[in-house]
Formats: structure tokens, sequence, C-alpha cells
């Protein structure tokens, strides 16, 4: 189930909620969030693809998206990699809005590169939701975090 806090002006969501996605691709919004989301930003959203993981698409309220888009916007085009940055954050962003039954339709595009079919997987993210196919999210779930892996910053956490 995902959960929301208001932190600042911001609404925070956290939590995993299975989600299945209609036929025609619409993408009912769980309860807890919808009315956070109408007060964050008036039921506008923006999904974008996931530049860092296959089988996964973010989920902005506007204002934050638009944070988001201005920082990446400015990053120098000459360097390849700001390029793809640019190409599949802001190039790919969608506005969607809620509609009367808290759906979005969800791109068929944006679907069918993340593999997105009839179930998936919300989860709150702080300022952003992640969608996931299920088999990818079932896939990143199941690996572990090696010590090899861990970050000084991860290193300070006390969990």
């Amino acid at each position: 189930m995902i959960l929301w806090e208001k932190v600042g002006d911001c609404a925070m969501f956290q939590g995993e909620t299975a989600i299945t996605v209609d036929d025609k691709g619409r993408l009912a919004i769980p309860s807890a969030c919808r009315e956070p989301i109408a007060r964050a930003c008036n039921n506008h959203l923006v999904i974008t693809y996931n530049p860092f993981e296959i089988g996964c698409l973010w989920i902005f309220p506007q204002p934050e998206w638009e944070q988001v888009r201005d920082r990446v916007i400015v990053l120098p085009s000459v360097k390849q990699v700001h390029r793809n940055l640019q190409l599949k954050l802001v190039g790919a962003a969608t506005h969607v809005e809620l509609d009367s039954a808290a759906r979005v339709l969800l791109p068929a595009s944006h679907r069918s590169r993340a593999g997105i079919e009839k179930k998936a997987v919300l989860l709150g993210m702080g300022n952003k939701f992640e969608l996931w196919s299920e088999q990818a999210h079932l896939e990143k779930i199941q690996q572990t975090i090696g010590e090899a892996d861990i970050s000084e910053e991860m290193a300070g956490l006390r969990l």
C-alpha cells in the first residue's frame, strides 16, 4: 500500500501497490494518493522513462517534474550522456491528467518500452512514483546489495 505524508510543500510517497492496467492502458491511482495528488498538482502528472533501469516508468506530480526538467535541460548537450538523459526524460515526457475515476492513460509507447502489460507494481519513491512491469520489479527486488556495492553514503546509514 502506498502512503504519503506532506514534507514542506511537497507530497512524499512511499510504499508498494500491485496495479492492474486495463485493456485501454489506463492505470487507477491508489485511493490513498488521490487527495495528495489533487492538492500537489491539481491532478496533472508527467510520465517519462526511467533512464537508469529497464522495465520502469517514472510518474511525477507536475510541479516536481518541472524542477527535474529544468535541472536536466540545462546540462550541456555537447556530451552524449547528457543528450541521452535529456532524450529519455524530457523528450519522452508526457503530460496526463487523472480522469473522473482517478485513472491515467499510459502512452502505448511507454508501456511497450517498459514491458508493462496487465500487471504492474506502483512504488511511492518520495517525490515521484515508479511504475514497474511485474516481472522487472520481481527481478529487481530479488537482487541483493553486496558488500562491494556499498557506497560511502550507504556505509554511513544506520539501518
